[in-house]
């Protein structure tokens, strides 16, 4: 693969060409090498154990076609305020005993106003002295914005780009492409590691995904965290009726992020509750080596926790320890 030095010493820079050459190997040689690649940076049986929160559901102004919380779609969910700070962090602590090591929290908004900026900064706090990651997706954030998410010690940002460049406008109108990696540089600036994925099943081409992924690993430094979702069709939103997505398709995806990103936890996001074991064990080897636990992806299912812990058994994955903080 050809490949050159960004300013950060990482080997990016990746040509779709080549990123589409790996992506189409034959379905052994592509899991055998991203395997390879796994095994490298990972232990390859340790799996990351994530909780996700809405602490802010519905209302968002954005007509993000996939979105349950978009007040643009008739989806019948109801809009709420900005949860208050002791009951996220008592969320936070049943999370910690059910084994996560990293508390996300979402609110839905196209950005947050200033005046919220202090609730999320004790929340951040909070959690982070109960000894967890803490990540927090909340739209898009200014420079200043940021800086004070970084004050407070958020470890990670959540902001996904979806799907390609070329056909993020038949999926969002109301924020562009340039939008989404202006927030992901601000974030970066400010000394937050990045969340960024994307988004499988909405009608897109298979180069439509793979130029996601080289868009990725071709940021100066790329996610830290990389969350690749499966389209829940919502009743009542622009996806509604979208086709699903091939498992195959799918898993060759979660091998090419791993090839092409591969010091990056790779997650097995959304959609989790309509694949098979025996999909979710094919991405697991393909290189995904984290997870959102418990009943509920912010507003949709999520396989529960004993689901997953029996899969874990038959499996042979065990959760993988937080990293000590430098």
């Amino acid at each position: 693969m050809n490949a050159k030095l960004n300013r950060h010493g990482n080997e990016q820079l990746v040509a779709l060409e080549d990123a589409k050459n790996i992506y189409d190997l034959p379905f052994n040689d592509l899991l055998f090498r991203a395997q390879q690649v796994h095994r490298t940076q990972f232990h390859p049986n340790s799996i990351q154990m994530s909780r996700l929160l809405s602490i802010k559901t519905g209302g968002c102004a954005e007509d993000c076609g996939y979105c349950s919380q978009s007040a643009r779609y008739p989806t019948g969910l109801k809009a709420s305020k900005l949860m208050e700070v002791e009951r996220v962090l008592t969320e936070a602590k049943k999370a910690r005993v059910g084994g996560a090591t990293r508390y996300c929290m979402g609110a839905a908004w196209r950005n947050p106003k200033d005046r919220d900026m202090e609730a999320l900064v004790a929340m951040i706090e909070g959690v982070r002295a109960l000894g967890m990651e803490t990540c927090m997706t909340a739209g898009m954030l200014t420079p200043e914005q940021s800086a004070r998410l970084a004050e407070a010690g958020l470890d990670y940002y959540n902001h996904n780009i979806d799907t390609s460049e070329r056909y993020y406008s038949e999926i969002i109108t109301t924020r562009s492409f340039a939008d989404r990696l202006q927030t992901l540089a601000n974030v970066r600036d400010a000394g937050i590691k990045v969340c960024a994925g994307g988004i499988l099943g909405m009608g897109e081409t298979t180069d439509d995904r793979i130029s996601m992924l080289v868009t990725l690993a071709n940021l100066p430094t790329p996610p830290e965290s990389v969350p690749i979702n499966m389209l829940i069709p919502i009743p009542g939103s622009k996806l509604a009726d979208a086709d699903p997505v091939d498992p195959i398709d799918f898993v060759r995806t979660i091998a090419l992020a791993r090839i092409l990103m591969p010091r990056s936890h790779v997650r097995l996001s959304a959609g989790r509750t309509d694949m098979s074991d025996e999909m979710q064990a094919l991405c697991f080897f393909a290189g995904a080596n984290s997870i959102f636990v418990g009943d509920t992806l912010l507003t949709a299912d999520n396989p529960g926790e004993d689901h997953d812990a029996a899969l874990f058994r038959r499996l042979g994955l065990k959760p993988m320890a937080l990293e000590p903080a430098h």
